[in-house]
C-alpha cells in the first residue's frame, strides 16, 4: 500500500471511484457523474488543497482530499474533506491510514481544522472519522434532498493541535 499525491495518471481511476460513490448514494448528495475534465483542476491546487490516493500493488483504490471550505479570508484555515475507496477496498481498514496522511498534510498546508457533513446513515464513514479523532459537532436536519427524499448529515470536525499562541505544534 503507498499513500501519495495525485498525478494526472490517475485522473481515469480517481473519476471512476469518484462516480461509483455518487452512484452508491451513500456519499454525496452530488447526481451528476463527473469526467477526467471536472476533476482537472484538482492538479492545479495541489500545493494548496492536496488530494492523496491510495495505490495498492499499481492499481489506485481510494482517494482523500482537501477544498476550500468558504470564500471568506477568515476561513482560509479550515477545508472540507472527501474520501472515497473503491468498493472492492471497503472495510478492510484502508481508509484509516488514508484520512491520517490527509490530515497530516493539512497540518503542513496551515489548516487549523478540517470538516466535513457526512449522511447519518453512513456509518462506516462517521466510525472512521472517530478513529481518526475528528468530533462529531452535531445533526444538519434535512441538509438536502436525494431523488427525492430529504436527508439528515452529521457534521464533523477535526481540530490541528494548537500551541497557546494558536500555532501549529
Amino acid at each position: 500500500m503507498q499513500i501519495r499525491l495525485l498525478q494526472a495518471a490517475d485522473l481515469p481511476a480517481i473519476c471512476q471511484i469518484y462516480n461509483q460513490g455518487i452512484g452508491s448514494g451513500n456519499a454525496t448528495f452530488e447526481t451528476r457523474l463527473r469526467t477526467e475534465a471536472d476533476l482537472q483542476s484538482w492538479l492545479e491546487q495541489l500545493d494548496q488543497y492536496p488530494v492523496l490516493v491510495l495505490e495498492q500493488q499499481g492499481r489506485v483504490t481510494g482517494f482523500a482530499a482537501l477544498s476550500p471550505y468558504r470564500s471568506r479570508d477568515c476561513y482560509r484555515g479550515i477545508a472540507e474533506f472527501s474520501i472515497y475507496l473503491d468498493p472492492t477496498v471497503q472495510g478492510k481498514g484502508y481508509g484509516l491510514p488514508l484520512l491520517q496522511a490527509l490530515l497530516q498534510q493539512a497540518q503542513q498546508q496551515g489548516f487549523w481544522k478540517v470538516l466535513s457533513r457526512i449522511f447519518t446513515f453512513n456509518k462506516a464513514s462517521r466510525a472512521l472519522c472517530q478513529k481518526a479523532g475528528f468530533r462529531e459537532v452535531g445533526i444538519y436536519e434535512k441538509h438536502a434532498q436525494l431523488k427525492g427524499q430529504w436527508l439528515d448529515v452529521a457534521v464533523v470536525e477535526y481540530l490541528i493541535p494548537t500551541n497557546q499562541n494558536g500555532e501549529q505544534q
